[in-house]
């Protein structure tokens, strides 16, 4: 939470890649890649809660490991090799908005391929963006 406002990460980590088969578990310096993402997330100031989208149960596991909640998998069609991103992240609103009955103000995606990113530059980036509004 950052000034009255509440703040979801996700993290879109899908199972199938072609180019690096499995990538989102293989380890990076002992940990599986998309555990940086989760782990940064967590550490951030203003991140109210992280969440894994997935078509995987090997991701899904791997991320309630690491504190993440991946409350459900990511139907085949959101997770092939023409679906955006933001297909994933409406997904996930949806989601939140329609079963679980929860809402966010912001979403903060965390793209595990983005593994040495700095959890003050999540934070420097949330407090730009609403001194800037």
């Amino acid at each position: 939470m950052y000034k009255n406002n509440s703040f979801l990460a996700i993290v879109p980590a899908r199972g199938g890649s072609k180019g690096l088969p499995g990538k989102n578990i293989k380890e990076l310096c002992g940990k599986p890649l998309v555990a940086w993402s989760i782990e940064a997330g967590q550490k951030s100031k203003y991140v109210d809660e992280v969440m894994v989208s997935t078509d995987d149960e090997k991701i899904a596991e791997i991320s309630k490991k690491y504190g993440a909640n991946a409350p459900f998998l990511r139907p085949s069609e959101l997770a092939s090799d023409t679906a955006t991103t933001f297909d994933a992240v409406k997904h996930t609103i949806d989601y939140y908005k329609n079963e679980l009955k929860k809402e966010f103000d912001y979403i903060v995606l965390l793209e595990p391929t983005s593994p040495l990113r700095e959890v003050c530059d999540i934070d420097r980036a949330i407090e730009i963006l609403l001194e800037s509004k």
